[in-house]
């Protein structure tokens, strides 16, 4: 791999709500930039901006220092990575960065699969949403080598502000999914809230203007809980992916033998909201479930 920072060839799949800005962010730091995404009209601002497309994961990865990714399901992920056109197969001597939320067994099936090609791997799911990628502020919660976290570190500083290496593959995923369970508790919590308030017949701006400033304070309630408030549902973060989240966490919960009530229940609330037509709204429509 290049050892100049400044020459490295970054490849960035995944042009979503988040991901087109964190490539824009690379772009804008002046390494070259080649793109993949399923539907290629989503990269047409990237590539008017200087940005090459390419056909194939592999084929991009073929041509990359750096291959970063950021797509929807381990399902999608595993394709990307672990197929016969995907990244695994085609890069060489390259580092890859699956920024995806995704299973961590499979992020230490990349990790291996890349080594035995003389690559390196990390995981590396973040937080933060769509206004966390736009304002180049994640959390991004690494898994995988030191020397492998070190090398990404210059690209990873240009998305997010809160950098850790959490241990070896796949605990960048593990961390994420404390991320995710904390999120699924508070926002039932923010809802509850909300709904109560809205009973005892209070002024929700005013009572939120109360306890945003207290313990109950957090993103969760002064971020989500004022876009509630304003009937906001567009999605920084889709349900049905959030759904994806908690399926993965449970799952692995179950592993460990760990009993999450909190956890169950609020995959359970989402899956019938997504049912109610939700799925492409933001986590904060939770509240439609209880308004129902």
């Amino acid at each position: 791999m290049t050892t100049n920072t400044t020459k490295l060839r970054v490849g960035f799949i995944g042009l979503g709500n988040m991901g087109q800005s964190m490539a824009g962010h690379i772009l804008n730091a002046g390494y070259p930039l080649l793109v993949y995404n399923r539907t290629r009209g989503k990269a047409d601002d990237l590539l008017a901006r200087g940005a090459v497309w390419c056909d194939r994961p592999g084929e991009l990865a073929a041509d990359c220092d750096v291959i970063i990714t950021i797509v929807g399901y381990p399902s999608d992920v595993e394709e990307v990575y672990l197929g016969g056109q995907g990244i695994v197969a085609h890069a060489r001597d390259a580092l890859l960065i699956d920024m995806t939320t995704s299973s961590p067994e499979l992020a230490r099936r990349i990790a291996q699969a890349a080594a035995q090609q003389g690559c390196r791997a990390l995981d590396a799911p973040v937080s933060g949403g769509d206004i966390g990628a736009r304002e180049a502020r994640l959390s991004i919660m690494v898994g995988g080598q030191q020397a492998a976290f070190d090398a990404a570190l210059p690209v990873l500083q240009l998305l997010g502000q809160n950098i850790v290496l959490q241990g070896d593959a796949g605990a960048g995923q593990h961390t994420k999914m404390c991320n995710q369970i904390v999120i699924a508790a508070t926002i039932m919590g923010v809802c509850e809230g909300l709904t109560y308030a809205r009973a005892a017949g209070l002024d929700l701006q005013t009572m939120l203007k109360s306890i945003g400033s207290g313990a109950a304070s957090g993103f969760q309630l002064s971020v989500m809980g004022q876009k509630i408030i304003n009937q906001d549902f567009a999605p920084g973060f889709y349900v049905e992916h959030f759904i994806k989240d908690l399926g993965i966490a449970l799952a692995e919960a179950q592993r460990m033998q760990l009993d999450l009530p909190a956890l169950a229940l609020a995959r359970k609330l989402y899956i019938e909201l997504a049912q109610q037509g939700h799925g492409r709204l933001g986590t904060q429509a939770l509240f439609k479930h209880y308004e129902a």
